[in-house]
C-alpha cells in the first residue's frame, strides 16, 4: 500500500488503502462526535459554525473553531511536506512518517481519554485539536498517495465524484473504460467503509468508551506491517542463505 509512486499504484493497493483509511474516518468521525459532540475526522461543519459565531460576534467560540480549521490544515500541510521530502528517497519511509505520527498522536488521545480525562471543555478542545491534525495528515497523505483519487472522509466530494463517474460508465456517448470502472470501485469502497466504521465506531464506543481509540491505531499499524513484513522476510531469507552458503 505505501511502498508504490502515484503513477505506479494498482487496483489491489488503492482499494487496500482506500478501505483501511475510510474506516479509520468513519470509527473516529463517531468516536469523536459521541464523545466530544464535534465532527473529529472533517471540518466543513465546522466552518459553518466559525461562519455563524462570527456573526454572533462569539470571540472565544471563534478562536476555538478557527484553532481546529488551523490544526487539519497544518496536519495535511505536515503530511505533504513529509512526503515530498522522503519520496527521493524511499516512498516507503515517505508514506508511512506521516501514518507513525498519526499513530502515536491517536494513542495519546486514547491514553489521555481513557485515564485522564474529566470533561473539561479545555481537554475537550484540545482534544478535538489533536483529533484533527492527525485527521488532516490522513486526508492530505492518501489523497498524494493515490494522486488524489482517494479522500477518505471527504464524502461531499466522494458523491460528487461518483456520480460524474457513474454517468460517464453508463452513458452512450461515453467508453466504459477500466480507468473510470476502477475509479467507481475505489469511490464505493470508502463509501462503505467509512459508512461501516462509523457504525462501528458507535456501537464499540458505546461498550468501550475511550479504549475504542486503542482500536484506531491498530488498524493504522496493519497498514505499515503490510509493505514491512514482505521487506522483512526477504531481508531474513536473504541473511540465512548466505549463512548456508559460508
Amino acid at each position: 500500500m505505501l511502498r508504490q509512486s502515484k503513477e505506479h499504484r494498482t487496483l489491489q493497493g488503492n482499494l487496500m488503502l482506500a478501505s483501511s483509511t475510510a474506516l479509520v474516518s468513519g470509527i473516529t468521525n463517531v468516536a469523536g462526535l459521541v464523545a466530544f459532540l464535534a465532527f473529529s475526522s472533517n471540518i466543513t461543519g465546522h466552518v459553518a459554525n466559525l461562519a455563524r459565531n462570527m456573526v454572533e460576534q462569539n470571540l472565544s467560540e471563534i478562536v476555538v473553531f478557527a484553532i481546529w480549521l488551523a490544526m487539519f490544515f497544518i496536519g495535511a500541510f505536515l503530511s505533504t511536506y513529509i512526503v515530498r521530502s522522503f519520496e527521493g528517497k524511499s516512498y516507503y519511509r515517505a508514506h508511512a512518517t506521516p501514518i507513525i505520527i498519526e499513530i502515536v498522536i491517536l494513542f495519546f488521545v486514547a491514553i489521555y481519554g481513557h485515564n485522564f480525562y474529566r470533561e473539561t471543555q479545555l481537554e475537550r478542545e484540545v482534544v478535538i485539536g489533536a483529533i484533527l491534525f492527525s485527521m488532516g495528515m490522513q486526508n492530505s497523505l492518501v489523497s498524494t498517495i493515490s494522486g488524489g483519487l482517494i479522500k477518505s472522509s471527504h464524502l461531499t466530494g466522494l458523491f460528487t465524484d461518483l456520480g460524474g463517474d457513474i454517468a460517464d460508465w453508463i452513458h452512450a456517448r461515453s467508453r466504459a473504460t477500466d480507468t473510470i470502472k476502477h475509479k467507481v470501485y475505489i469511490r464505493l469502497t470508502v463509501l462503505g467503509f467509512y459508512f461501516f466504521g462509523c457504525i462501528a465506531g458507535g456501537y464499540l464506543f458505546n461498550l468501550y468508551d475511550f479504549a475504542i481509540f486503542y482500536f484506531i491505531p491498530a488498524i493504522l499499524l496493519t497498514i505499515l506491517y503490510y509493505d514491512l513484513s514482505p521487506l522483512a522476510l526477504h531481508k531474513l531469507t536473504r541473511f540465512f542463505s548466505r549463512k548456508t552458503t559460508t
